[in-house]
């Protein structure tokens, strides 16, 4: 209990708490100290006729100037410019040079006390009042200083006054003492009141920092990519919206780069996903060592983008690009393997309606530069500008059109040369944006999956292709290609199956068509999908072989039952030995996985006796029939048979 109740008078631990009771006390002991110095020149004056001269000048001179001295050294300005040390070394001494500045200036008037008459004490009487009850009440936030003060004074002054014989000496005591023990416990209330200030300010304080923090940390989050340390696709756009603005103001537009990674995914593939980061951290890295880039950013999977220099000329911005696109091609060391790959970069000058239209036009460079080879630079010309609106035009017209009433189908043979036999037929959809120009699926194929309306189209293609080209009722095949997204999508295999039984097609007699690109992204899904349409009794082929997948062995492993070589390995087979080195080991492929192989895209008696000579038994193309209408086939294969 005694050491709680002493602990509640002596001054709270802390760095906070010295700060603030240096910065309480800086603007409270100057005005103290000013008191004791008027007050003792006040005494001097009362006793200068009684005492001897040297005795009252004592407490102005040297009480008096002590006081000065400590009032200056307690200055606002002089407190705040202190360290915490010494501040906290002042805190400790002032408490005790307090209580001994206390009892020399009570000693120094109990010694001229008993020189004055009655009035002269009671005089006295006052100004120890005053000057005790002020330093009690000015050191509210030092309670243990205001009580050794207290105590310093009260002790010497109560027995002189006692023993004085003053006709009011017993009253003077009493108020003197009990208005001190009241004083001091109103002090000390004070100093708890400034405790709780205090600390509820420190966790104030605490708070707005962890706010601060916590705004800082989501202000990273909401800007920063983690993975780089670049600026993220919010941030990006946000940067493009200043952008547009500046120039909307008259400024000069800047440029804005979009960059795409070549062969990131077979790095990711190959080298794991760690791997990947550490390409993804060094292009950061190359983008932020280029001069004249004001900003870059990654947009999102192994795409980034870069406003550069708007004083930078077309010419200069390609050269930059050109830097950019060489420093990309640098290896980069990962875990002791050598990483290497480049990027397709798309520059667009920075001006448009909003962001949205710099990127679409960015990209739309950048897709031409991809479309080229690998690491190209393309810049947004007028040209593109003129591309880019018939393309979002014929979106607009295929997004908004009735396919129904948009879509016809042809239907290309195909011939068996060695019995010259007709053994199936290939869909192929043509789709026209105005009744007139009829597209291939290579033109407006993009457009279905922009506009998500791939399902919708497969759908369609395989009801009238049944509807129209019976083609199992002549004991023939009918082959129908299937979208990318739609090989993945699940349902589609039971969605099909419905269709056939609705049409009276046996599935046996449907191949569907798949491409390698449908199986890239994620194989195994891509395996399980094929599994389903066989497990439906279709039979699948594998269409465009030979046109870029780079592994023959993941073939063994899909459910196929046919593969259809790309026709620009056909048309290279007469010139190029390379191209029949390929299909020979394609054909050799087929033979061992006990499955047909046909090859497309045959224009010429050359290419179809190379093929011929190959063992390649099924083609199709031009040179056996180009496609056509369904009656006419039909009607052309009754009349050969």
């Amino acid at each position: 209990m005694g050491l709680r109740f002493w602990s509640e008078w002596e001054q709270r631990e802390g760095d906070g708490f010295t700060r603030a009771y240096g910065h309480s006390l800086s603007h409270r002991l100057p005005l103290l100290y000013l008191v004791v110095v008027f007050d003792a020149w006040l005494m001097a004056f009362r006793f200068w006729a009684v005492a001897p001269h040297w005795l009252a000048l004592f407490g102005p001179v040297i009480l008096g100037n002590f006081a000065l001295w400590r009032a200056l050294y307690w200055m606002p300005g002089k407190v705040s410019r202190r360290s915490l040390g010494r501040l906290r070394r002042d805190l400790k001494v002032m408490s005790w040079v307090g209580a001994v500045s206390g009892f020399m200036f009570a000693l120094w008037v109990m010694v001229l006390y008993p020189l004055g008459d009655r009035s002269a004490q009671s005089f006295v009487h006052y100004i120890v009042a005053v000057t005790l009850f002020s330093g009690i009440l000015g050191l509210g936030h030092s309670p243990m200083t205001a009580l050794r003060i207290a105590i310093a004074t009260t002790i010497p002054t109560t027995g002189q006054v006692l023993f004085s014989g003053h006709p009011n000496a017993v009253p003077v005591v009493l108020v003197q003492i009990i208005v001190t023990f009241i004083l001091l416990l109103i002090t000390n209330g004070h100093h708890r009141d400034f405790v709780r200030l205090e600390l509820s300010r420190q966790q104030l304080v605490r708070r707005e920092r962890e706010a601060a923090q916590m705004a800082q940390h989501n202000l990273l989050q909401a800007t920063i990519d983690p993975l780089t340390g670049a600026l993220n696709r919010r941030a990006v756009l946000a940067r493009l919206e200043e952008e547009l603005t500046a120039g909307g103001r008259g400024a000069e537009p800047a440029w804005l780069a979009l960059l795409d990674l070549d062969g990131f995914k077979h790095i990711n593939d190959t080298y794991g996903h760690a791997a990947g980061d550490a390409v993804l951290a060094a292009v950061a890295a190359r983008l932020a060592a280029l001069e004249r880039v004001r900003c870059y950013g990654r947009l999102g999977g192994d795409e980034f983008a870069a406003i550069l220099d708007p004083a930078l000329s077309e010419e200069a911005v390609r050269s930059l690009a050109d830097a950019l696109s060489d420093s990309l091609r640098a290896p980069v060391l990962h875990a002791g393997a050598i990483l290497r790959l480049s990027g397709s970069i798309g520059v667009h000058r920075i001006v448009g309606r909003n962001a949205s239209d710099c990127l679409e036009r960015a990209d739309a460079a950048l897709y031409k530069a991809k479309e080229q080879s690998d690491g190209t630079v393309v810049v947004f010309s007028p040209d593109d500008e003129v591309a880019l609106q018939d393309r979002a035009a014929i979106t607009r017209q295929f997004n908004d059109s009735d396919l129904e009433q948009r879509l016809k189908l042809v239907y290309q043979p195909i011939i068996d040369v060695e019995s010259g036999r007709t053994t199936g037929f290939e869909a192929f959809v043509r789709w026209s944006p105005d009744g007139q120009r009829w597209l291939a699926p290579g033109q407006f194929m993009s457009l279905a999956e922009a506009t998500g309306r791939t399902g919708e189209l497969t759908r369609m293609v395989m009801s009238r292709a049944l509807a129209e080209c019976r083609a199992w009722e002549d004991g023939r095949t009918l082959s129908i290609n299937l979208a990318p997204r739609d090989v993945m999508r699940a349902g589609t295999a039971d969605a099909l199956a419905r269709i056939a039984e609705d049409a009276g097609a046996p599935p046996h007699s449907i191949i569907l068509e798949v491409t390698e690109r449908a199986l890239l992204d994620d194989p195994r899904r891509a395996e399980d999908q094929l599994r389903a349409f066989r497990a439906r009794g279709f039979r699948i082929a594998l269409d465009d072989f030979g046109a870029g997948w780079s592994s023959l062995s993941q073939v063994h492993r899909l459910p196929l039952d046919m593969i259809k070589i790309d026709q620009e390995l056909s048309r290279a087979l007469v010139s190029d030995p390379g191209a029949r080195t390929l299909v020979s080991t394609i054909i050799s492929l087929s033979w061992q996985l006990g499955i047909d192989c046909t090859i497309e895209g045959v224009e010429e008696e050359a290419q179809a006796a190379t093929a011929r000579a190959l063992g390649i038994r099924l083609m199709q193309g031009y040179y056996f029939g180009r496609p056509d209408e369904a009656e006419q086939v039909l009607s052309n294969l009754a009349r050969v048979a």
